[in-house]
């Protein structure tokens, strides 16, 4: 799994390898919140991904698959970006 910005420093690196027993995105963004304090309630919200964070699976946006029930294998790999802020500036 990887992660960006302030999901970065909520897990405290940059990529973690996990075996959870789970079997689709939403099962794995479960045992992420379970697991870091810092991600708890940022990632999902009413039984889907959070608004504004996107979750990709092998580079593909789990939002244009079957969302949290995509299935994974052993080899996939998650990517996590929080919500960006930002604007134009006067």
């Amino acid at each position: 799994m990887r992660f960006f910005a302030n999901f970065r420093e909520a897990v405290g690196t940059k990529t973690i390898e996990r075996d959870y027993e789970v079997t689709t995105v939403g099962d794995a963004l479960r045992e992420l919140e379970a697991e870091y304090s810092g991600l708890a309630g940022e990632l999902l919200e009413d039984g889907h991904v959070r608004p504004q964070v996107n979750v990709l699976l092998n580079g593909r946006d789990v939002q244009h698959e079957q969302g949290i029930e995509t299935e994974l294998g052993d080899e996939d790999t998650l990517s996590i970006f929080p919500p960006v802020a930002g604007g134009m500036r006067d």
